[in-house]
């Protein structure tokens, strides 16, 4: 049958201008449209799954007849080969060098990383101040992060550039894979931000990469690990500057999130404090108590459903059937987590933030597919439980000494996810 085509399509430059300007608000709608939409970027045409049961089959069940797609042909000149990006034989070689860095025993020396760089944080913060929140995670973030990945002095002063630049790499980045490519090579002030920050970022984790190789010694880092399996200093770097690009982005859009949303909410708040109370007591959190935390782990998966990453894209290597819809050879898919979870036949009053929802038998109930908030298959995101205990562990311990209220509504700015614009939040302390 043909592939019905989503509304809103100008001459030449397609559903583009839809695209950058409704975001999110057009992409949820295309469920009515059908299982399978076509939707024409320019002169690209993509199809866009809007089912659980067809995300589950691009992902999982027919996740070997596809590979990365146009999206991040965007980035790979200057995110190069890591695992983000790269495809078949190698990817898997890839994350099999990489697993043992996010095994539980690993996860476990990190989170006292994590406790400290949050506690860290907390201890700067002044009685009735106000802090930009957003600021505040996206430092957190690459603080913990780059100390995971870099324990050296040298270290240190990468993730200071990292701090400097990575954002703007996720953001400008976004606008390049929306664009056509011609966009990329006009000298615009985003592109000239874009490029500088790429240079920077290369120039540090190569001298960081350099001095490991003069030192050989097992720092207990992810670096150390890489090196140590035998990756070339270009394959490290690849896999470095992957690591930090989907490793701060998405946490630190999560962590800002869930404190407002806990701030908004006084019956949230008080759920989660009874919570720390009973749980924690007087002492820091630690990565034991991860599993004890079942109300935060709640509102950690609700913050995850509310503001995931709006859309990925991937590939057909061959004919594929997904429904009543045949999709030749080098078609171009689009998913949307955003769209899936905000899908009300699947998460009733999705615009709610309604951690209680997290029960075992609404997550049993849930059809495969419906919730992907880190991708699924071989694809999906190696650093889940990474970036689940930093949530937790940071909400926990900052929840545990302040209370952060809002001082204005919430503004969002759309790009990969929906960012938080201008968080701006009263602090005071709890005791």
């Amino acid at each position: 049958m043909p592939v019905p085509v989503a509304p809103r399509r100008w001459p030449l430059l397609g559903h583009t201008p839809a695209m950058l300007t409704q975001r999110a608000k057009f992409t949820d709608a295309l469920h009515e449209h059908g299982d399978v939409v076509r939707l024409d970027l320019g002169p690209l045409h993509a199809y866009f799954v809007t089912s659980p049961a067809l995300t589950h089959e691009v992902l999982v069940s027919q996740g070997s007849k596809f590979r990365k797609g146009a999206m991040f042909d965007k980035f790979q000149p200057y995110l190069g080969t890591g695992l983000l990006l790269s495809n078949g034989e190698f990817h898997l070689r890839q994350r099999r060098l990489m697993q043992p860095a996010f095994h539980r025993e690993r996860i476990e020396s990190y989170a006292s990383t994590m406790a400290r760089a949050a506690s860290s944080l907390a201890a700067r913060w002044q009685p009735g101040e106000t802090r930009t929140i957003e600021n505040d995670m996206q430092e957190l973030a690459v603080t913990i992060v780059g100390e995971t990945l870099f324990s050296t002095e040298i270290g240190h002063r990468a993730v200071e550039e990292v701090r400097r630049s990575i954002f703007t790499v996720i953001q400008q980045g976004m606008i390049r894979a929306l664009s056509p490519s011609f966009v990329e090579k006009l000298p615009l002030p985003g592109n000239r931000e874009f490029d500088a920050a790429i240079a920077r970022m290369k120039a540090v984790v190569l001298q960081v990469i350099e001095a490991w190789r003069a030192d050989s010694t097992d720092h207990g880092d992810v670096l150390s690990m890489l090196l140590l399996a035998g990756m070339t200093d270009e394959q490290t770097y690849d896999e470095v500057l992957t690591l930090l690009t989907a490793g701060i982005e998405t946490t630190a859009i999560a962590l800002a999130w869930a404190l407002y949303e806990v701030g908004s909410n006084p019956e949230i708040e008080h759920r989660l404090h009874t919570e720390l109370d009973q749980v924690l007591g007087p002492r820091p959190v630690t990565y034991a108590d991860v599993d004890k935390l079942v109300y935060t782990g709640q509102i950690v998966q609700e913050t995850l459903r509310h503001y995931p990453i709006w859309f990925v894209m991937r590939r057909t290597l061959t004919e594929v059937q997904l429904g009543e819809a045949t999709l030749p050879p080098g078609a171009e898919v689009i998913i949307s987590p955003h769209a899936l979870h905000h899908d009300e036949r699947y998460f009733p009053s999705p615009q709610r933030f309604q951690p209680e929802r997290w029960t075992p038998s609404f997550l049993a109930g849930l059809p495969r597919g419906a919730f992907v908030p880190f991708g699924g298959g071989n694809r999906q995101c190696l650093g889940n439980t990474f970036a689940h205990t930093e949530i937790v562990i940071t909400l926990a311990t900052i929840a545990k000494q302040w209370r952060l209220t809002p001082t204005r509504p919430a503004r969002v700015k759309f790009t990969s996810a929906p960012y938080p614009n201008g968080l701006l939040m009263k602090a005071v302390p709890r005791n």
